[in-house]
C-alpha cells in the first residue's frame, strides 16, 4: 500500500469540485452508477440532510453527492427537509439522475435555515467546474470547512489479492464537536473496488469504528455526521487488502481531525494494551483521550498519571490497579510513569523529569497496558485550551 496524490480524484471515473462565497461553501461529489453505504450519527436530534442521506443510500447506489458548510440545517422542520431536497435536485437534474441518486450532507450553525439562494448559486457554480483532478479534491476538501484551520485529504492505492490495482481516496472536516460516535464531521470516500452494498457497508463500519469513532476533540456528539463511500468498480474485487487500506485511509483522516480539534495545541494518542476484550480497550482508550481533565493535563505539560489511572477505573474495562502499566512518548523520548502499579514518576525521580519533558511535545502518546489480555485499541485527541473555549463562546455570534 501506498500514498497516492489527487484526494477523491485519484480514483478514475470520479470528478468533484468546491465554491465558496463569503461564510458558506458547497462541494460536489460525482461518481456516477456507484455502489454505495454511510454511517451516520448516534444523536437522537438529526439534521434533515442526514434524513436524505439515509433514504437514499438505502437501495445501495448513489451517483453524487452535495454537501454545504456553514449552516447545518438542522432543527429546520419541514423547510429544512425541502431545502436539503432542492440542494439534491440542482445537482440531480444537472447530471440527468433520479433525485436519490444524490446524497446530501451539511455542516455549520444549528436552527438557522439555510440561504438558499446563496446554497443554490454555489452548487450552480460548482456543477460548472467538475474535474478529475487534484486541485478539484482541494477544492472540495476546502469548501466543507467550518472551523477547521487546514483541509482534509488522502489517497491510497493497494494491490487487491486478484492483482488488480485499487484506489481509496478521502476528504473530511471536523475540529470541534468531536466525540465517539462521531462528531460534527463529515467524511466522503471514493474507490474504484468491486463491491455490494452488503461488503461495503461491513467494511466501512470496520473502518470507522477503528477511526473516526475513536476521535475525541470534545466530548459533544453533532446532528449531522456521516461518513459516505461510493465505489464505481472498474478495479478488482474487495477483500482484506482493500480493508487493510481502508482502515489506514480513515485512520489517517480521523488523526487529522485530532490534530485539528478547535484550539488544540497538542495532538494525543491514547493506547490501551492488554484488556480483556475489544470493548474494554476501547472504551478505555476513549475514556482516556476524551477525559477534560486529561486533556488540560496535557494542555499544561503536567504528567498527571493520576487521571489516567481514573479516566480508566470509571471507563468499565476491567482492570486491577496493582497490573497497570503507563508510559508516556514523544518523538524524542519515553518513560514508565506507573510499572505494574508503582508510582514511577515521583517528586525528585528520573521518570518525573524525562516525564515534563514529554509532556511539552507537540505530540504525545499514552500507553496503558492493563496486563489482563490480548486485546488493544487505539483513540486519537488533542488537548483543551483557552482557545477551545474563546472559539465556542463566540460560535453563533
Amino acid at each position: 500500500m501506498k500514498r497516492v496524490e489527487g484526494g477523491i480524484c485519484a480514483v478514475n471515473g470520479v470528478t468533484a469540485s468546491g465554491a465558496c462565497e463569503g461564510d458558506y461553501g458547497v462541494s460536489v461529489i460525482v461518481s456516477k452508477n456507484s455502489t454505495a453505504s454511510a454511517v451516520f450519527t448516534s444523536n437522537k436530534v438529526v439534521a434533515a440532510p442526514v434524513i436524505i442521506t439515509k433514504d437514499a443510500v438505502e437501495d445501495g447506489r448513489l451517483s453524487a453527492i452535495v454537501a454545504n458548510s456553514g449552516n447545518a440545517n438542522c432543527f429546520t422542520g419541514q423547510e429544512g427537509m425541502e431545502d436539503g431536497m432542492q440542494m439534491a435536485k440542482i445537482v440531480a437534474d444537472k447530471l440527468e439522475l433520479g433525485t436519490k441518486d444524490v446524497a446530501v450532507a451539511s455542516t455549520g450553525i444549528i436552527g438557522r435555515k439555510l440561504p438558499m439562494p446563496v446554497i443554490t448559486d454555489l452548487i450552480n457554480e460548482a456543477m460548472e467546474n467538475l474535474k478529475n483532478s487534484p486541485k478539484a479534491s482541494r477544492n472540495v476538501a476546502e469548501a466543507i470547512m467550518t472551523t477547521d484551520t487546514f483541509p482534509k485529504e488522502l489517497a491510497v492505492e493497494t494491490t487487491l489479492e486478484d492483482g488488480n490495482k485499487v484506489r481509496i481516496g478521502g476528504v473530511c472536516k471536523g475540529s470541534g464537536m468531536i466525540a465517539p460516535n462521531m462528531g460534527t464531521m463529515l467524511s466522503f470516500i471514493t474507490t474504484d473496488v468491486q463491491a455490494s452494498a452488503e461488503e461495503l457497508q461491513s467494511a466501512l463500519k470496520e473502518a470507522v469504528d477503528k477511526s473516526f469513532n475513536m476521535v475525541v476533540v470534545d466530548g459533544d456528539v453533532s446532528t449531522n455526521d456521516m461518513v459516505v463511500i461510493m465505489a464505481n468498480g472498474r478495479s478488482g474485487r474487495i477483500d482484506g487488502k482493500f480493508q487493510e487500506a481502508l482502515d489506514y485511509l480513515c485512520t489517517e483522516l480521523a488523526k487529522m481531525i485530532a490534530r485539528d480539534g478547535e484550539g488544540a495545541t497538542k495532538f494525543m494518542e491514547v493506547e490501551v494494551k492488554g484488556a480483556e476484550s475489544l470493548e474494554d480497550a476501547r472504551s478505555a482508550a476513549k475514556a482516556v483521550v476524551s477525559s477534560s481533565l486529561v486533556k488540560t493535563a496535557i494542555f499544561g505539560a503536567d504528567p498527571n498519571w493520576g487521571r489516567i489511572v481514573a479516566a480508566v477505573g470509571y471507563s468499565g474495562a476491567e482492570m486491577d490497579e496493582k497490573e497497570v502499566t503507563i508510559s508516556l512518548k514523544s518523538d524524542e523520548n519515553m518513560v514508565n510513569i506507573v510499572d505494574n502499579g508503582v508510582v514511577k514518576a515521583y517528586e525528585g525521580s528520573k521518570e518525573l523529569v524525562t516525564a515534563e519533558d514529554v509532556m511539552e511535545s507537540s505530540d504525545i502518546k499514552i500507553t496503558v497496558d492493563l496486563n489482563l489480555g490480548e486485546y488493544s485499541a487505539k483513540a486519537y485527541g488533542c488537548d483543551l485550551s483557552y482557545e477551545y473555549v474563546r472559539i465556542n463562546a463566540e460560535y453563533s455570534t
